[in-house]
């Protein structure tokens, strides 16, 4: 008998004349939680989507416990013991958790769903994954935090006898309490021999974790090391086959005069907020899960209502109450959920480009076709978006050059602020590194940038100050010599600095 679990091997696959895995070889044992890392466009959704039976492979093999596997869909893939939780959780909100659990395959009988064997079924696995965290078995799933919904897809998985299970980024949304118990799941998962394939461009999460790495590169497997083994550094330089000395580019950090003031302003999720934005700075937003800095930024764009308060853009009053309002005086927005309100996913890098900067490409109510893709050509290079051409639709492109094209979009239009809600989640680092040189250059030409962010050393890294919320509120503002953690932390448990 094989040591391994799962074994894929020399798997190739082509799109649209990109070749996304050449002969790439992945092997996961039996109990272990695995990481699979890499860059954005490193291989590593296309090659889970082949084993969850999503894409065939052109070329390869895959086998399971020794035997060798077809899968023709994902049906196949589950039948075979594999189950894919994906960032985008796979609930129906209006469901229960018991519901949910047993979507697509009802214990029935006589066809007529066995209500009494679904609920005994699917609390065993509610058990096995909550332990009494969830409110409730029989209440909607939509009544329940992102943590409790992703408790409910992995009991999902396992209600199918899934012996694989995959996750793609599982902490993108979660707060630091709720990793923690994700991680409870994880080991619990791993003692009792299910295996875990754990993709995430969270480093440290990966050393805590994981038992072993496989790392890919442009399509190609590069390394695979016991994670005890190996360091943060050991991971960055097999993922970009470089060395990265610093996380952040260093820049000089001065801003001029006062370009944006909000003075005590209130919203249905935020009150009294009063700030400044100067002239070529970055100023950074922190603030835990549900401070309402998404809600401020939301409605400093038009796209939700300001009940009172003021606005003041280079000393002019002004009331946003559209979108398009703040489009034209020069603010640019770049939102947390990129696929949703950043994108449009099925249409291509020069329309999403051009979207907000139609003036520059039409005249007379007619769009230049050629003026479009200069312009789209531009930014592809001068932002160095991985791409056959401005043709590329931008569902296929990666996480990191999707993020790309939403700054490029905003950039293209040519405004002076921009506000950037989470820039880098769910991104590797080399992409990183990327979008904050290119912060870097816009607060040099000018721009001012408005940077919310989670993660505490990117406003360390990249803000020259930081306005810290808690519930709703302004906590404190923090110069660039108190940018600190436990500064930061503090301001966001509600200490008011």
């Amino acid at each position: 008998m094989s040591e391994y679990c799962l074994e894929m091997t020399g798997i190739s696959k082509r799109f649209s004349g990109v070749q996304a895995l050449s002969g790439v070889d992945f092997r996961v044992r039996k109990g272990e939680a695995h990481a699979l890392i890499g860059e954005n466009g490193a291989g590593k959704s296309t090659l889970m989507k082949i084993l969850a039976g999503l894409y065939r492979p052109d070329r390869g093999e895959i086998k399971i416990n020794a035997r060798q596997v077809r899968f023709l869909s994902p049906q196949d893939a589950i039948n075979a013991g594999v189950a894919s939780i994906y960032q985008e959780l796979s609930l129906v909100p209006h469901l229960t958790a018991v519901q949910n659990v047993f979507l697509g395959h009802e214990i029935s009988r006589c066809s007529f769903i066995n209500l009494r064997r679904e609920n005994s079924e699917a609390s065993k696995w509610l058990d096995y994954v909550s332990r009494g965290a969830l409110p409730g078995y029989n209440i909607p799933v939509k009544n329940f935090s992102v943590a409790q919904q992703q408790m409910v897809d992995i009991a999902k998985a396992l209600s199918y006898n899934a012996n694989i299970i995959i996750m793609d980024e599982p902490t993108d949304t979660l707060t630091d309490s709720e990793i923690t118990v994700l991680f409870e799941i994880v080991r619990k998962l791993k003692a009792d021999g299910i295996t875990v394939i754990y993709i995430s461009h969270r480093l440290e999460e990966i050393l805590e974790i994981c038992d072993r790495v496989t790392v890919l590169r442009d399509g190609l497997f590069i390394a695979e090391m016991e994670t005890k083994s190996i360091d943060r550094a050991w991971i960055i330089n097999n993922m970009i086959g470089r060395e990265l000395t610093n996380a952040y580019p260093g820049r000089v950090r001065s801003s001029g005069e006062p370009v944006l003031s909000v003075k005590n302003l209130c919203g249905a999720s935020f009150r009294n907020v009063s700030f400044d934005l100067r002239r070529g700075e970055i100023l950074g937003f922190a603030g835990l899960v549900g401070s309402g800095r998404s809600e401020l930024m939301r409605a400093l764009f038009g796209a939700d209502k300001i009940h009172s308060g003021t606005v003041t853009l280079n000393g002019r009053k002004i009331n946003f109450n559209h979108p398009q309002k703040a489009i034209r005086s020069g603010i640019g927005f770049a939102a947390e959920d990129r696929k949703t309100q950043g994108l449009f996913l099925d249409l291509d890098i020069k329309t999403n480009v051009s979207m907000a900067a139609m003036g520059k490409i039409s005249k007379n109510g007619f769009i230049s076709t050629g003026a479009e893709m200069e312009l789209a050509g531009r930014y592809i290079r001068e932002l160095l978006i991985v791409t056959p051409d401005c043709r590329q639709v931008c569902r296929n492109l990666s996480g990191g050059n999707q993020q790309k094209v939403v700054l490029a979009k905003w950039i293209a239009n040519g405004g002076q602020i921009l506000i950037l809600d989470e820039p880098t989640r769910g991104i590797d680092v080399g992409a990183k590194y990327e979008i904050y040189t290119l912060m870097g250059r816009l607060v040099r030409e000018g721009v001012s940038i408005i940077m919310v962010s989670s993660e505490l050393p990117e406003i360390i890294g990249m803000a020259d100050r930081a306005v810290v919320m808690h519930e709703g509120a302004v906590s404190g503002v923090l110069g660039l010599d108190e940018l600190r953690e436990e500064t930061i932390m503090t301001c966001a448990s509600g200490r008011v600095k």
